[in-house]
């Protein structure tokens, strides 16, 4: 079986560090006319980008990519909502447990898989302080482990 083509454009590091990613979903990106040029080239960002659900469908609000230098009077606005392609059955999933305590849905990357844009969504839970220093102090740990494993090897 041949490899799905993945061409990734956007990646959200800032989600792993704010957020524990308890559930993750792929969902279609609906763009018009010279988006999907612009994203191509690569000049899309969701560091500011939020997800929410609105009457049984899912939008993806904050998400910037920029005009298409050769679009002129086609290119829409960068920041404009968009809409994202999931199942009713996933979106209501999705939607119940938004409604529970500390539960968000943030994008976590873009790209293209087998020419379709598309875009990973996770359901996440807020973390706190302790959460963060502790997941670098892990990170820590595991980079000095790596570092005297290397030493000893050389």
């Amino acid at each position: 079986m041949a490899k799905e083509a993945q061409k990734l454009v956007a990646n959200n590091k800032k989600v792993w560090h704010d957020y524990f990613v308890e559930e993750q979903y792929e969902a279609g990106l609906v763009l018009h006319g010279t988006e999907v040029k612009s994203l191509r080239m690569g000049k899309c960002s969701i560091k500011e980008a939020f997800v929410q659900i609105d009457r049984g469908e899912i939008f993806v609000y904050g998400m910037h990519i920029s005009p298409y230098e050769k679009g002129n009077l086609f290119n829409k606005d960068p920041l404009r909502t968009r809409k994202l392609l999931l199942h009713k059955v996933q979106i209501r999933k999705l939607a119940g447990q938004c409604r529970e305590k500390g539960y968000t849905i943030m994008p976590l990357q873009v790209y293209f898989k087998d020419g379709r844009a598309k875009m990973e969504i996770g359901l996440c839970r807020g973390k706190k302080l302790y959460d963060k220093r502790e997941d670098i102090a892990r990170r820590d740990q595991r980079r000095e482990t790596e570092r005297e494993f290397k030493a000893q090897n050389l």
